[in-house]
């Protein structure tokens, strides 16, 4: 297998002259073919009585490891998911595939699933792999991505744990972040961004009725079916089953945006200006942050998109961006597999 060169240099964004507007560049993207990761799944049994299945992708144990966090209704087959393990597989890194509760294929068991501002989870999930780690005798760079609604998350978790996350990630990325939901929310409730919402209820719908198979009268089924919008969506079932008294308030105490202040471990925020689901004037500035963050963010780029040149396309950009600024960061163990990398690729 030929070994990529490790990705030492960041370089701005440019869209493709023949993909333009936020739009195309959101939805081209899925329709891209994807290699197919030899992942290795295991299922972790939490103790509430639920479980999350992880998909690993598998390196020496040694190796830095980079856990991903998906976005709604995502998945380890996601095409940012798969563009990035592509790319650890051939740098020799260690990756960890998230699966929020109820996204791996298999329904999760309690009436709850997951949420944007879930950081009991991520810290959780964290903690584990730490204690994996450890257990193996690793010392070796632990990192964590987190695209749109999982970087929501992840964020919103860096700002609460401050400099103390120090202990258990030594670097973050955040790409296409809602940081404000409510402007999120309103963003994808009309016009063209509708048909993002449908794409969501589609899988939301057909999940939450699933659970009213087993916990009858958990909500209406009525009203679930006339849902349009994730407003409507997260009043009647996100909000409720997660401790929230009503969407504005779950959008409200779950947006990351004001935990950005509070962030210690170096975090890279990549969006682009054209995201149809955040609203460029909703991003936040130098003073939104603390010296941790870096904001990236570019005029194009859709939502998770970032497609490369040439045509038909390459899914390379952000993986490469990401593991730049990984490597930008230093410790041992990158320097190390950047010099046997450059190694294998002049020999």
């Amino acid at each position: 297998m030929k070994i990529a060169p490790f990705p030492l240099r960041a370089r701005p964004y440019i869209a493709p002259a023949w993909l333009r507007g936020g739009h195309a560049q959101t939805i081209y993207p899925y329709l891209l073919s994807r290699p197919l990761i030899p992942y290795r799944r295991e299922r972790w049994e939490l103790d509430d009585g639920d479980f999350i299945d992880v998909d690993w992708m598998d390196n020496a144990p040694d190796a830095p490891m980079v856990v991903l966090f998906h976005g709604l209704e995502g998945s380890s087959c996601s095409h940012y998911v798969v563009s990035l393990m592509t790319m650890l597989r051939e740098l020799g890194w260690r990756g960890a595939v998230v699966h929020f509760r109820g996204c791996s294929g298999s329904p999760n068991r309690l009436p709850r699933a997951y949420h944007a501002g879930d950081s009991t989870e991520i810290d959780g999930i964290l903690r584990r792999l730490g204690e994996e780690n450890k257990r193996l005798g690793c010392d070796a760079p632990l990192y964590a991505v987190g695209i749109s609604l999982g970087g929501n998350a992840l964020l919103k978790w860096l700002g609460e744990r401050g400099d103390q996350a120090s202990q258990l990630l030594d670097g973050a990325v955040a790409v296409s972040v809602p940081l404000d939901l409510a402007a999120a929310g309103k963003a994808l409730a009309s016009g063209f961004n509708l048909l993002y919402t449908r794409h969501f209820l589609d899988t939301l719908k057909r999940k939450a009725l699933g659970k009213l198979d087993l916990f009858p009268g958990l909500f209406d089924p009525v009203a679930l079916a006339a849902c349009t919008t994730l407003y409507e969506f997260d009043n009647l079932v996100t909000a409720p089953l997660h401790g929230f008294r009503d969407t504005e308030d779950y959008w409200k105490r779950s947006s990351s945006k004001p935990w950005l202040k509070h962030i210690g471990v170096p975090t890279l925020l990549i969006n682009a200006f054209n995201d149809p689901f955040m609203p460029a004037q909703a991003l936040p500035g130098l003073s939104d942050v603390s010296s941790a963050v870096v904001l990236e963010f570019s005029e194009e780029g859709g939502h998770v998109g970032f497609l490369d040149s040439p045509f038909p396309g390459r899914l390379t950009w952000l993986p490469e961006r990401i593991l730049g600024f990984f490597a930008e960061l230093g410790g041992r163990a990158a320097a190390q597999s950047t010099d046997e990398l450059r190694t294998l690729e002049a020999s």
